[in-house]
């Protein structure tokens, strides 16, 4: 399981997409609670890396 990152921590987009493919393709799809926790964190990181990206790129 990949580890959750610290809050602030600065990934691109690109590398946290890549770290929530690797889980569902390592959980089947069916995520347990702790590897649904870490999604939810991933996600939450991959959609500021993008925003951020996006205010970067306006």
């Amino acid at each position: 399981m990949a580890p959750i990152p610290e809050h602030g921590s600065a990934r691109s987009a690109e590398e946290l997409n890549e770290q929530i493919r690797a889980l569902m393709v390592c959980s089947g799809g069916r995520l347990s609670a702790e590897q649904r926790r870490e999604y939810e964190v991933l996600v939450a990181a991959w959609a500021a890396a993008v925003r951020g990206g996006i205010v970067k790129v306006a």
